[in-house]
């Protein structure tokens, strides 16, 4: 068993599994701020809160931590209990 499987999975607000979700799907912070209508600067804080949580080191190795834990679906694979994100 790996030091990953013996780790519990951090906690997550809502707003970062967003983030998160819209990383994978290859936006820029500078998208993500638009589609989520807040600063980029606050989804730069957003992006570094959550590398720091997941103990992650760019955004590649996000998506694959998100991946393996299911926190994201991508092309029906691999897919989660998340809700879509919705537009307001």
């Amino acid at each position: 068993m790996s030091d990953q499987d013996l780790r519990t999975q951090p906690a997550l607000s809502d707003r970062e599994l967003q983030v998160i979700e819209l990383v994978t799907a290859g936006m820029t912070n500078e998208q993500i701020a638009e589609k989520l209508e807040i600063s980029k600067r606050t989804v730069d804080n957003h992006i570094s809160n959550i590398l720091t949580k997941t103990e992650t080191q760019n955004r590649v190795a996000l998506v694959r931590w998100a991946l393996q834990w299911g926190k994201v679906c991508i092309d029906d694979v691999n897919c989660c209990t998340l809700p879509p994100f919705e537009e307001e």
